[in-house]
């Protein structure tokens, strides 16, 4: 498997490893989690619970974009070293976006989230090239 795919894959587990944290934060605030009414619960979470929940919710956005860039690169041939490159980047990018969220460090968060974004433009322009 290709590097590109395995940062495919890792960025995939992302919103399972902030939902897992997140459920944690969350049994914690209400004592229990509510597995009838999740997302209502989720609705009255404050602070790290609900810089977790969207967190989880940009991760999965993320991963869409993320993944037509893989599909881009891999469908015409390797983009080598450069797109290899360009998806670790991402992916640090991505996971220090998860950590920026839930210890409310907007600023950095944002700034993290433009390296990731211009991480998944530079792969499909190695794929138009």
């Amino acid at each position: 498997m290709s590097l590109p795919l395995w940062c495919l894959l890792t960025t995939a587990l992302l919103p399972f490893w902030l939902a897992f944290w997140g459920s944690s934060v969350r049994r914690r605030e209400f004592g229990r989690m509510d597995n009838h009414h999740p997302r209502q619960q989720y609705a009255r979470m404050e602070g790290r619970g609900a810089r977790l929940w969207a967190a989880q919710q940009n991760a999965w956005e993320a991963l869409a974009l993320f993944t037509a860039a893989i599909v881009a690169v891999e469908t015409v041939g390797s983009g080598g070293w450069l797109a290899d490159v360009a998806c670790v980047i991402f992916v640090v990018a991505r996971i220090g976006h998860g950590l920026c969220y839930a210890l409310d460090l907007a600023t950095l968060r944002s700034a993290i989230f433009v390296v990731g974004f211009l991480a998944v433009l530079a792969l499909f322009a190695i794929a138009l090239l």
